[in-house]
């Protein structure tokens, strides 16, 4: 019971997030989001009880995405089509009450209930780290070292987007100026 509560509910912040990162137009809404949508990932590995993959998924994904979200606050004029709402402060109230008594149920529910048993059993003398190096060098050998090639030329193509020379800067120009350069941009693309 425990565990169909906590992945319905990591399924669906999952996928909230990955909507918002998918569907914003302001940047920094769309790194924010992206970076707690690789925490709820995370969450999945914790619940599969692979406490080694969720920490390496915390560590390593989540912290890529925070060094692309500082790369896209210098690199890009993110603060000037931002505007923020005031909402209701009861709505907020609302919704962190639920989510606080959700974690709280999630956290209570392992503690009373005698009746959770292990699917797999455990080997004895291998740790978790251990037996995810036996898996992931034995079974799982080629998507592994695509999943290497893969982030190398991520990193390659990474560095020569950032290399490339930036035309004008947005925040030192008024509103006419950009969409005189969008425009010019545009025609030189056609």
């Amino acid at each position: 019971m425990f565990e169909a509560i906590a992945f319905y509910l990591f399924a669906f912040l999952t996928i909230v997030m990955f909507s918002v990162t998918v569907f914003t137009k302001q940047a920094l809404y769309a790194l924010t989001a992206l970076a707690a949508g690789m925490i709820f990932i995370s969450a999945f590995y914790f619940l599969l009880g692979a406490d080694f993959l969720g920490a390496v998924q915390i560590i390593v994904y989540t912290g890529a995405v925070m060094a692309l979200y500082a790369f896209g606050m210098m690199f890009f004029d993110t603060t000037r089509n931002v505007k923020e709402y005031g909402r209701s402060p009861q709505i907020i109230f609302l919704l962190s009450g639920m989510i606080a008594l959700l974690i709280v149920i999630i956290f209570v529910v392992p503690i009373v209930s005698e009746n959770i048993t292990a699917i797999y059993p455990v080997i004895e003398g291998v740790g978790n780290s251990q037996a995810v190096g036996m898996v992931l060098f034995t079974k799982y050998l080629i998507p592994f070292e695509v999943a290497a090639v893969m982030l190398l030329v991520a990193m390659i193509a990474g560095i020569v987007l950032a290399g490339k020379k930036m035309d004008y800067s947005l925040t030192l120009m008024e509103d006419e100026e950009i969409k005189l350069a969008e425009e010019s941009k545009e025609k030189a693309l056609s």
